[in-house]
Order: C-alpha cells, then structure tokens, then sequence
C-alpha cells in the first residue's frame, strides 16, 4: 500500500515542485524554452501511452486472438471522445491563446489558465490509477516496476509543466505566492482522478483493457489537440520536435528498463 500511495502523490509532487520555480525564478519562460518544455511533455506523454497503456491492453486481451486490438480500440477512442467533451465544456484558455475555448464563460484570464493545465492533468491522474488499479488487484499483466515507470515518468514531465503555469500566471499579475498556489492546485487533480479511478476500476477488473486504451486515447488527445501546436506556433524551431524526441525515448526506456 505504501507504494501505491507513493505513486499516486508522485506526480502531483512534480507539478508542485516545478510550480515552485516561481517563487526563485525573476523572469518569465522565453519561448524557445517553453516550447523545449511542452515538446518533453508531448514525449513523455506519447510514450507512456504506448508503453505503459495500450501494450498491456493488448496483453490482456491476448485470448480474443486476431480481435486482440478491438479492446484497445474501443477503449482509446471513448478517452478521445471524453476528452472532446470536456475540451468543449469547459473553459480554458491555452498558453499564449488569446481566445478562450470551451463554452462561453465570464471566468478571469487567469483561472481559465488553470482550468487549461487542470484538463490537461486529468488523463494522467486516470493513467496512473488505472495501472495501480490493476497492481492492487493481482493483475499478472501489472508489474511494480512498470507502475512506478509510469508515474516517474509523468513526474519528471509535471516539474516543468509546474513551471509553464505558474510563472505565465506571475507575469498576467498574480503575486509570486497566488501563482505558486494556482500551479499546485492544478495538478491536485491527478490523484484525486488516480484514487477514484481505482475505486471503480478495481470493480470492473474484466475491463481492465478498456480502462488502459481509455486512459491512453485521453493522453494523446491532449498530446495532438494542445501541446503539439503549442511546441510548433511562432517562428520556425526544432526545439520540440528534438525534446519530444528525448521525452520519448527517456519514458520508453523508464518503462523497459523498470517494467
């Protein structure tokens, strides 16, 4: 149980340290840097999709046979689909956007931020439950190792997403403090979603698969819909596209080397 607790705080632990950097940090993120940052979390974010989510859907469902995948289909695009939604309704606001998305709201520029980076947070806390759900039930298709590679994973990408809300949120007018308070809060919701996801995917182990594959469609939503764009906007730079590179391979090869 230790381990499970310690892998649920572990990622809110990364956005709350990186959120820290606020508080020591006398400018604001230029924008090459910003944008080696996003294109980390897009890699890490893709990989452990693939490694740690949609592999092992498949794995379980090694019994279907040539219907192996459907499990992991079905379930990857109900996480797109539910991700859609919420980009829909709720209100955010992107990093250096200028229009707000989501329904129509009087909310302040800033808290729409926050509401940006809390969706965004929402698939990796629902990640990193539903691999510790499967842990907690004896799942032979779970392992510590390839758990705990996940949420180190989801971790290290969190410090500097800490960072790109929390200092934005200084330099919009937010005192040092306020700004450091908001970044934290934002990633509370990743175990928060962790714990309730176990609670209700320890009840429904047969669709383990699904739950996996949903988690994985979530990610790589957020992945295509925000943080790929935001690596890429602006003048043309290979900064992203080489961090997304690295973010990739240092997850991949957390849950190789862990799992």
């Amino acid at each position: 149980m230790e381990k499970v607790i310690t892998g649920l705080l572990l990622p809110f632990a990364g956005t709350a340290l990186g959120s820290g950097c606020v508080l020591f940090m006398k400018r604001s993120l230029g924008r090459q840097l910003q944008r080696a940052l996003t294109g980390f979390a897009a890699g890490v974010m893709t990989a452990a999709s693939v490694w740690s989510l949609i592999i092992p859907a498949m794995d379980m469902s090694a019994d279907k046979g040539r219907l192996a995948f459907l499990p992991a289909v079905i379930g990857f695009w109900c996480g797109v689909l539910f991700l859609l939604l919420l980009d829909s309704l709720i209100p955010h606001l992107h990093m250096n956007a200028e229009k707000a998305e989501g329904m129509p709201s009087r909310l302040a520029r800033t808290t729409m931020m926050v509401l940006a980076v809390t969706l965004h947070n929402i698939p990796e806390g629902m990640a990193v439950g539903i691999v510790y759900a499967g842990l907690v039930s004896g799942s032979a298709d779970m392992t510590a190792g390839g758990a705990f590679a996940l949420t180190l994973g989801i971790a290290i990408q969190n410090f500097p997403e800490g960072a790109i809300i929390s200092m934005p949120l200084h330099a919009e007018g937010k005192s040092k403090f306020r700004a450091f308070l908001d970044g934290v809060l934002s990633g509370a919701v990743e175990p928060i979603g962790a714990i309730l996801t176990i609670l209700f995917a320890g009840l429904f182990l047969p669709l383990m698969p699904y739950f996996l594959s949903f988690a994985a469609g979530a990610m790589l939503y957020v992945v295509v819909e925000e943080l790929i764009p935001e690596m890429s906007e602006g003048e043309h730079s290979n900064i992203g596209v080489l961090m997304f590179s690295f973010g990739f391979t240092l997850m991949m090869t957390l849950d190789v080397a862990l799992g």
